[in-house]
């Protein structure tokens, strides 16, 4: 495989990926990056441990990988020493109240 075959297959891979992304983030509730990985995930629980570590648990999860063939899973425990974010999605019923009453 050449160099420029090796990259297109790769650009490719990536916009798959990122089509997969935009079209199962209206099933999730919170957005969590970590220093290695990206997941969307319905369920989360923080930690804080013993020397300035952090366990994340998340549940009913999908992981933002190229690589993995499987990108959904049950459950996924993090441990970190590094930043962290979790952000709460907003979907569009809730805006503006969920709508008429």
């Amino acid at each position: 495989m050449s160099e420029e075959e090796l990259d297109a297959f790769e650009s490719d891979a990536e916009l798959q990926l990122y089509r997969e992304y935009r079209d199962v983030l209206p099933m999730f509730t919170y957005v969590v990056e970590t220093e290695r990985r990206f997941y969307l995930a319905n369920q989360g629980e923080v930690t804080a441990q013993e020397e300035g570590w952090y366990e994340l648990h998340l549940g009913d999860a999908w992981v933002w990988d190229v690589y993995r063939p499987g990108r959904f899973v049950q459950g996924v425990r993090v441990m970190t020493r590094r930043d962290f974010n979790i952000e709460e999605l907003t979907r569009k019923d809730d805006l503006f109240g969920g709508g008429p009453n």
